[in-house]
């Protein structure tokens, strides 16, 4: 840990001292960073409300929606990836002033998204029950059927929710993430009303929630698809019948197959997880599914800060300025290491709270707040690196590294960890938090090192 926390010193030293002396491009960080931790946050904030409501109809139904969250994040993790391959690519072509080739980009994104998200979709649906057998074992049968019926309206809501993402990414590439927010604001009051609506008037329970979370997603595609269409931004996109560019599509994927299968592998190792949590009960179930949710939130704004990042190394890396992307990402770390100690301390302080009106159970409320208690103080200490540096380091295309460290530290550290706590020595959820943090420390030395050299710029995206 001592040696984590010199390194990581070291870095913001050198940076005060190398680059005390650059003109740096003219880009406001407030007016993209702010908008996207502002969005993050009411997201997460709406996800632990509904939570909240579906906690009402009992553990069952929340134990339901947790493990099919963690499945439909998997799938969600995919569509991100291509997004993040179309924010880099477009980035960078508007760097460098270029925007017909990054328009021409942003349509190839939409087509791959539509095809895969309706392939997605369709299989899901298909194989509904079979799927969450094959991957959550035998589990209560309440529990199950709830899942199902959770499952099969949340999986069509797929390529609305790759669309949302896509679009979001192309105005974030241009600088503006103020918009995405408004949107994703107006979706997420109508999930929460909805949630109301359907779960506590008309008493549909788990499928009420997932009637909500289909029709907030569609509004949300339908409304930034149509926005694109405005010529006054940097990206527009006016026609819908898209002449596949097999070459343009080749560099989007160049980021997006690394970065989904990194994320795949990160969430296939989630499940592996939840797995092993599902073996301890729906008690225990129940505890982490609420603690995944703090701990989401505690997180989320400084995730914001990173997908800025991406923006602004991306568009310097774009007009050649390398000095300038790497000042760039050190100083996205900063403001990581702000951002990430408020939300931390925010978060501890409300979950008894947000657990006392969610009306958890007393046994599951206190397992919960002891793997707070944990996550608080070690998430502080070496949660930045490990996430902030490795969105500069796709931004300039390093997304074989990154892929590799992710996923080798999330099975070899993450993964096994936990699954020998829980499955052979008898612990309990606390485990995933133990093995989650030893992740984080071998991923952050792994990204403090590479960033300190000079192999992730010796890529060429455009």
């Amino acid at each position: 840990m001592y040696h984590y926390l010199f390194r990581l010193n070291r870095l913001y030293d050198k940076a005060r001292i190398k680059w005390d002396d650059l003109e740096f491009t003219d880009i406001d960080l407030k007016k993209l960073l702010i908008p996207l931790m502002i969005e993050n946050l009411l997201t997460s904030f709406m996800g632990m409300a509904d939570s909240m409501m579906v906690t009402r109809v009992g553990s069952e139904a929340i134990s339901a929606v947790s493990l099919t969250d963690s499945l439909n994040t998997l799938v969600i993790q995919m569509f991100s990836a291509i997004a993040t391959g179309g924010t880099i690519i477009c980035s960078q072509y508007l760097g460098s002033k270029n925007n017909q080739k990054a328009n021409s980009a942003a349509q190839q994104i939409i087509l791959s998204v539509l095809v895969i998200s309706l392939t997605v979709s369709f299989f899901s649906e298909m194989f509904n029950a079979g799927i969450l057998r094959l991957i959550f074992g035998q589990v209560d049968e309440a529990v199950m059927t709830n899942s199902e019926t959770y499952f099969r309206l949340t999986a069509a809501s797929f390529p609305f929710i790759g669309l949302y993402q896509v679009g979001a990414a192309f105005y974030r590439a241009g600088g503006n993430s103020k918009f995405p927010m408004k949107i994703s604001v107006i979706s997420n009051l109508f999930n929460i009303i909805g949630n109301f609506t359907f779960i506590f008037i008309f008493r549909w329970g788990v499928f009420g929630a997932a009637l909500s979370t289909l029709m907030s997603r569609i509004f949300s595609a339908v409304v930034i698809m149509i926005s694109l269409r405005r010529p006054s931004q940097p990206i527009v996109i006016r026609h819908y019948l898209i002449k596949p560019d097999i070459e343009m599509i080749k560099r989007v994927l160049f980021i997006g197959i690394p970065s989904g299968i990194e994320n795949s592998m990160f969430q296939f190792g989630k499940l592996a997880i939840q797995s092993s949590v599902s073996t301890l009960g729906t008690t225990a179930i129940a505890a982490q599914a609420m603690t995944i949710i703090f701990e989401n939130v505690n997180g989320i704004a400084a995730i914001a800060v990173g997908m800025g990042l991406m923006t602004v190394t991306g568009q310097t890396l774009g007009a050649g300025k390398t000095e300038e992307a790497k000042y760039y990402i050190v100083k996205h770390m900063r403001i990581g290491d702000y951002v990430i100690i408020a939300s931390c301390l925010m978060t501890f302080a409300l979950c008894k709270p947000v657990m006392w009106l969610a009306g958890m159970e007393q046994e599951s409320a206190a397992m919960c707040f002891n793997m707070m208690i944990y996550i608080t103080v070690v998430k502080c200490l070496i949660w930045v690196p490990s996430f902030i540096i490795p969105y500069g380091l796709r931004s300039a295309g390093d997304v074989s590294y990154t892929m590799m460290v992710s996923s080798l530290s999330m099975w070899l550290t993450r993964v096994a960890l936990t699954t020998v706590l829980i499955r052979f020595m008898g612990f309990g959820p606390i485990a995933v938090w133990y093995g989650m943090s030893l992740d984080w420390l071998v991923r952050g030395l792994f990204y403090i090192h590479r960033f300190m050299g000079t192999k992730w710029l010796r890529h060429q995206l455009i």
